[in-house]
């Protein structure tokens, strides 16, 4: 990834500070194609702010597809050619690519999220395959054991990351918030997007933070037994809990403002993750 390395270095600072963070932690000679994942997710997150429109969006994932598939690491777009040299490198799993290309096809509409089934699929798919491909990464005989750990991780992640979203979504008409979470609440999906999001409004995204905190709890339930070389794939969950406390605050409206830490409150939950591990659920506070 020699001559693609700033490039891509610099596309996951910008876009995804928290990933870039945590790969910092990586050894030396994994941290290149930690970066190429985390590249081409932000890429993929970023389609529909590029491409407003569905079907030159599918045109692009397409793309991505055919490159992914082909397997040669010289198509001229740096941050391509640094995953598919990844891809290849790690004997990374195609299938895994594909699904997580099909998930973010949702991205691309502004149809409701069906079920809250559906959302844990998806965010199975995209944040869950994210860490379960970057612990192959880092160790490929530890990974295949840890990933039920990978796919709570990544529920609990990306249902905090959608929350912290919810402004931007709520601006396009899009809706991530499952009809049976939003029904529950005695909202809809057209409700919740419109206006001040409806009297149901407050309710449903309690009920997502409780969605990822249940996740989170089972992340922390078993995540003691993460082996160390494994952690880096894992830290940006070190922030889950912090955001969704942030999220959980009275003064705070996820509606409208996005929730952000510190610079400083971010780099210390990850260095304390990244030399402490999770602790035994029993010492947990």
């Amino acid at each position: 990834m020699a001559g693609n390395g700033e490039i891509v270095i610099q596309a996951v600072r910008t876009a995804d500070r928290d990933r870039y963070l945590s790969a910092l932690y990586a050894p030396a000679d994994k941290r290149d194609a930690l970066l190429s994942l985390y590249a081409f997710n932000a890429e993929i997150v970023g389609v529909r702010d590029r491409i407003h429109e569905a079907l030159p969006g599918e045109i692009r994932l397409q793309w991505w597809r055919d490159v992914i598939a082909a397997g040669n690491p010289a198509t001229g777009h740096p941050l391509a050619d640094a995953l598919v040299e990844t891809i290849v490198k790690h004997a990374l799993p195609l299938a895994a690519f594909e699904n997580y290309l099909d998930a973010r096809i949702f991205d691309l509409y502004d149809d409701p999220m069906p079920s809250r089934t559906d959302l844990e699929g998806y965010c199975g798919e995209t944040a869950g395959a994210i860490i379960q491909l970057s612990a192959m990464i880092l160790d490929p005989r530890a990974a295949p054991e840890c990933a039920q750990l990978a796919g709570r991780a990544g529920c609990a992640q990306a249902i905090a990351g959608l929350l912290m979203m919810l402004p931007i979504h709520r601006g396009r008409g899009q809706c991530f918030v499952p009809r049976d979470i939003l029904a529950a609440a005695g909202s809809s999906p057209e409700e919740f997007i419109a206006g001040d999001g409806g009297a149901g409004a407050r309710s449903a995204v309690a009920a997502m933070i409780a969605l990822a905190n249940e996740h989170l709890n089972a992340f922390d339930q078993e995540a003691s037994k993460l082996p160390q070389a494994l952690r880096p794939a894992y830290l940006p969950l070190a922030l889950t809990g912090a955001y969704l406390k942030l999220l959980s605050r009275p003064d705070f409206d996820p509606l409208r403002q996005i929730a952000e830490l510190s610079a400083w409150r971010r780099q210390w939950l990850l260095l304390r993750r990244a030399w402490r591990g999770w602790p035994a659920r029993s010492s947990l506070t």
